[in-house]
């Protein structure tokens, strides 16, 4: 396979194979996700006009990993959110918010990974066949899951209802950012703590 600094083309045919420009083999839209795991950079274009199809071809693949028993990780609520997005004149600010927010997700999971395998001496997933970190697991979800639900409130004016709350327009918003700074403080420092907390209780059992 190219190597990750590489950037591969692969492309598609009328007959819906895929070739890859690469390795010079024929490949199927599970190994483009293993790419993608990878993090094997590519883009796919049409053989015939060269017209990049990327977006429509990763689509595609999580079109098929989530009608895979098993593997849904997209919730109807969000689903219907985001249907509902189309159209809207919010649609233009959609795509930067995902991209962000993803990119927040995952370097809050793997700030995670090190605080657990720094306090435990193991990895995750050593950890996860121990059902040690499941509560904090659960709580970090639940933050980020605030987190996502604050930054949407971001690209939000009013409330849902359509006009703003008496109370919070007399509010003043000039330290929010101390607010956020201070509860970022506060969820860190509460973290280390329970993670103190589970490995006294190791201690504890290995005694």
């Amino acid at each position: 396979m190219a190597s990750k600094s590489d950037h591969t083309i692969i492309k598609k045919y009328a007959n819906r194979r895929l070739y890859n420009t690469g390795t010079s083999t024929y490949v199927t839209l599970e190994d483009l996700a293993e790419m993608v795991k990878k993090g094997e950079e590519f883009s796919v274009q049409d053989a015939k006009t060269g017209e990049d199809i990327t977006h429509a071809v990763l689509t595609q693949i999580i079109f098929e990993l989530e009608n895979k028993d098993g593997q849904n990780m997209l919730p109807i609520p969000f689903l219907r959110q985001l249907i509902a997005f189309y159209g809207d004149q919010m649609q233009m600010i959609v795509p930067s918010f995902l991209e962000q927010s993803m990119t927040a997700f995952v370097r809050e999971q793997e700030r995670m990974r090190e605080q657990l395998t720094a306090a435990f001496g193991k990895s995750p997933a050593e950890l996860m066949s121990m059902n040690l970190p499941v509560k904090l697991i659960e709580e970090q979800v639940r933050r980020n899951t605030e987190m996502f639900q604050q930054a949407m409130s971001m690209f939000t004016p009013f409330p849902l209802g359509g006009a703003p709350d008496s109370k919070a327009a007399d509010t003043p918003r000039s330290n929010e950012p101390e607010a956020a700074k201070q509860q970022s403080s506060d969820d860190l420092r509460e973290l280390k703590e329970q993670i103190a907390a589970m490995q006294r209780k190791i201690d504890e059992i290995a005694k």
